[in-house]
Parts: C-alpha cells; structure tokens; sequence
C-alpha cells in the first residue's frame, strides 16, 4: 500500500508510535520505509506485513486480539490501549475509529485511482452495480462490497483499492447531516451520482429538503473539475444547474435531460430494452439501443447514469452497452428467484416509501397473481404512520392481488389499503409479527403466484425468503432441461416432478432394453434424468456436464 509506512500512519491519525521495548537501526528503517500490505479491523483478515486496528464494539473488543494478529505477522497495530508482552509496534490513538477515517483519508491521497461516489435515497446499490459494470468493460474497477457505505464501511473499501485499480465506485449512505461531508473528506470523487431524493431518514433529516441538503456535502470535498450525475426526472434535483465549479449531467426518462431514454419496452422479469440518448459538453451526440437485463423501470434509470459515467471515461457506446448487458443482481434489493411453485421478488434488504413504490412496480410485470408482503419501513420520524398508510393506499390502486401487511408500523398500511379499497381490490390481511405471519403465508398463497417480499432491514425478512424457498425447492437456473418439462406439461396439467418420476420408471422397464444401445441414446438419457432429479432433490449434479 503506498506511503503506508508506521510513521507515515500514526501522523495521519495523530496517534503516538511505541515500539514495544525494541529499538536499533532495523526497527528505524521498518517504521519509515515498510508498506502496509492491508488495514483491517477484523483480526480473521490480517495479512503478514499488514496493519490491525483494534476497535470496541457492543461484543467484542478488538484489543483482546492483538497477540494473534502479532503472531500472524502484523506490521503493527492502531489501538485506544497498549497491550502488555507485546513485540508488536503499537500506534495510540483515542479513538480507534477516528482513526480508521483519518488513515483511509491519508491513503485516498496516495492515490491516482478516479473515484466515482454515488448517493441518493433510493437505487444506490443497483446503480453501483450498473456502473461499476460498464466501467469494468474498459478500467479495473473496485466496488463497495455488500452495504460496506458508511463511516467504517467506507472507509474500510478505501484502504481495499490497490495501486492496479484504475477506477474505485464507492457508494455512500448516511442517516444524519454532517456525516455525508466526513464521507467526501476520505473518499474524494471525482465524479458524483445522486439517483434521487425520496423520503428516508426522515427521523433525523426531517424532510426532503433536508435529505437533499445532507446528501449535496458529498460535493464539498470533490474534484473541483468533476462532473456531477443527477436524475433530472427528480424534482428537486432537476433544479441543481451548476454546483460550484463542477459541471452538472440531468439523467432521466424527460427528453429534457442531457442524458434520456426513449422506446423504453418492458420484458417482465427480463429487464427491458431502451435507445439511449447522450449529449456531454464537448462531445457528439450518441445514441444507441440498450438491453436492460433487471426489471423494472427504475433500473432504466440505473442504466443511464451508467452509460453517463461511462461515457465520461472514455468508453465507446458499444462498451457501455456490453456493460449494461452484463450487470447481474444484488440479493435482497430486487432480484427475481424462479421456485417451483411460486416466483420470487426479493426486496428484504431495505424499504422506505419510495422503493416500496418501485418494487410494486416491479411486482405489475409479473403474470398470474401478484402478492405483496410488506413490512415495516423505519427511520420515517413524524409522519411514520402516515406514510404507511400511504403505501397501503397506493398498493390498493394497482392491480395488486393479495396484500399482507406485517409489523406495528404496518397496521396503518393496512388501514390505509382498507380505506382505499375498491370493488376489485386487493384482500389485504394484517399481522403482527413475522413468525404470526409465516404460520398462515402458506393457505393465502397459491401455485404459480408471484410474491413480493420487502421491509425496512431490522423486520429481518431475510427469514419470509428462506422460509418460501423451502416451502418451495428452488428451481435451479441451469437446469435449461427441467424448465422446458415445466413449460410444456403444466399446461397439460402434469407436475414437472411427476413426469420427471415417469419418464425415470420408463427407462428403467426391460421392456425397452432393445432401445437401450442404440447409438447410447437411452444411456445418455437415463443418465440425464438422473442427475436432473439429483438437482431436484438438492443432492447436486453428480459430475454431469451438462449442468
């Protein structure tokens, strides 16, 4: 890690340096010329040569590890307290997490890495993920792993980018004004993202406004030559025109926008397709057609400021259409899981009103019935029970089949959708709790049901997911074989399970053995439908080829 010597980090934290009782020339050149190799807060991830810094949580207190990192051959240690019978170097500081940010901002400036930093209220993962995409097709990019997007998470992605990097997309959440400005101090983009400003944090940010205050520190600490990516669809981002000496770029769907999209044609729970249409200072207009691979219409979104950012850095349109193409899916925000009898929209990362909005949305696109479990969304301060009830009101007005409503939260989503209701409304049931929820979810669903499942992080509905995937073996993907029996024998009527149990009992009748050697075709066969029931039955593939 570059410039990441002993020396050169207890001055960026203003901590003091103790050798631990060893001294001499050796131990002078170590703490001024040897480079950290990582910097970690998790002991299980020290690396020889790498830096450890001991934080206190509400469990466990890193210091009590500080031995076995020294035994695994840590460079050094950044600690609130010095150890005793250590021959490890020791860095002092106050606070150990204070520490972590300063160290992350010295070694941001280490770097030539481009940095894109990316915030809103809703999409800040997927569009990540979009961008990081497209960027990947030309630059070695580093991303924000998981929800690593607050003051330690980000932080810890910083000192993650090594000097093979070209391009770093770090996504940056807060819930509090003054923390994004701490973000931008450490990671310094040269290029912002802003996807919208919704109606999350509330608690502390107090309104819309207040949110798009917060959010706008990420420009204090920018590239003063960067360029700032916003929805121009989002009313109060539309209106920023020029911030400071930083050019600004509108994305949306209005042909108002520098960057826009028009033709846009859904293929349900396949993404949809779009033209894309460019225009940067200084450059041609570009415009080209794109496949959008995740569903939903605020993924559109996602693509354009992808294909913005993109275009910023060099890439050709037809890079970023390969880019656009080739994102994949970020578990719990969205993604579709295919079981056997049920399809499955998975949004039990997060919710807050909007992205509740956006997944329903996604929920329209499916066929057969549409079943929505919602729970409660936090951090919504005083109209908490308001917009709930305005989430159920607005679930009521779609052609939604089934809404469950879960959580304390949520029974003014329910009130909300009851009020609403119409003559072919929604059946709309409350529940409590989650687990009151599961002992009953499986007599309201049905076969072939397509069910949406999204709540605020702390309702933990991770657990709904794991509870109808094994209420329902999950399909495998790759098995190309299987989906096409489904195709074709449930319109018939015949389960694909029962068919699969038919055909393995044909082949299996020596009735038949004078077919069995011909050219190998019935071996091959037999030896297919073998392995497809060993995916069936979650027993794996058995060593087949093809799967």
């Amino acid at each position: 890690m570059k410039n990441m010597t002993l020396m050169n980090i207890s001055k960026a934290c203003s901590g003091t340096l103790y050798t631990m009782g060893s001294s001499g020339s050796e131990w002078d050149a170590l703490m001024r010329e040897a480079e950290a190799s990582c910097v970690v807060i998790d002991s299980r991830k020290v690396e020889r040569g790498g830096i450890f810094i001991a934080t206190r949580g509400e469990k466990v207190d890193g210091h009590s590890f500080i031995s076995e990192v020294a035994e695994k051959g840590a460079l050094g240690v950044v600690c609130e307290e010095l150890p005793e019978n250590c021959e490890v170097p020791c860095i002092l500081v106050k606070d150990s997490f204070q520490a972590l940010k300063e160290i992350a901002e010295f070694y941001r400036k280490q770097l030539a890495v481009r940095v894109v930093g990316i915030t809103g209220s809703v999409g800040k993962t997927s569009t990540k993920e979009f961008i990081a995409a497209v960027l990947s097709v030309k630059y070695k990019v580093l991303k924000t792993m998981g929800n690593f997007n607050n003051e330690i998470g980000l932080p810890l992605t910083v000192l993650s980018i090594r000097e093979e990097h070209e391009v770093a997309v770090l996504e940056m959440g807060i819930s509090d004004f003054g923390e994004m400005h701490r973000l931008s101090k450490i990671a310094r983009p040269d290029i912002c993202v802003m996807t919208n400003i919704g109606r999350c944090h509330l608690e502390n940010l107090g309104s819309r406004e207040g949110i798009f205050k917060a959010k706008s520190e990420i420009f204090d600490f920018m590239n003063p030559e960067g360029y700032v990516f916003v929805n121009g669809d989002d009313n109060l981002l539309a209106n920023i025109k020029q911030k400071g000496s930083h050019k600004v770029v509108h994305f949306g769907l209005n042909p108002s926008n520098e960057i826009y999209a028009s033709s846009v044609t859904g293929r349900g729970s396949f993404g949809s397709h779009a033209v894309i249409h460019i225009k940067l200072e200084n450059q041609p207009m570009e415009i080209f057609p794109a496949e959008i691979p995740l569903p939903g219409g605020h993924m559109v979104l996602n693509a354009l400021a992808a294909a913005g950012v993109g275009m910023q850095l060099a890439l050709t349109a037809e890079e970023v259409k390969r880019g656009i193409a080739q994102v994949e899916e970020v578990g719990g925000r969205g993604n579709v899981v295919t079981l056997t009898d049920y399809t499955l929209i998975d949004g039990c990362y997060n919710a807050n009103p909007e992205s509740m909005r956006a997944a329903v949305g996604l929920l329209l696109l499916a066929q057969g019935r549409k079943v929505a479990v919602l729970g409660d969304m936090f951090e919504l301060g005083e109209k908490e029970e308001e917009l709930h009830a305005e989430v159920g009101a607005y679930v009521q007005e779609k052609e939604i089949d089934v809404l469950i409503c879960v959580g304390r939260l949520s029974k003014n989503m329910y009130e909300g959708a009851v009020s609403s209701r119409k003559a072919k409304g929604a059946e709309v049931y409350y529940f409590e709790g989650r687990d009151e929820m599961l002992s009953e979810l499986p007599g309201l669903l049905k076969k072939g049901d397509t069910i949406l499942v999204k709540a605020s992080h702390g309702m933990h509905f991770e657990k709904v997911v794991e509870f109808l995937q094994k209420e329902s073996r999950l399909l495998k993907p790759c098995c190309f074989f299987y989906l096409k029996i489904r195709f074709f024998y449930d319109i018939l009527g015949i389960s694909a399970d029962s068919l699969l149990v038919l055909l393995w009992k044909l082949f299996d009748i020596n009735g038949i053995s004078v077919f069995k050697n011909h050219f190998g075709l019935f071996d091959f066969g037999k030896m297919v439908l073998k392995n497809i029931r060993g995916v069936i039955n979650g027993h794996g593939n058995n060593g087949a080829s093809c799967f």
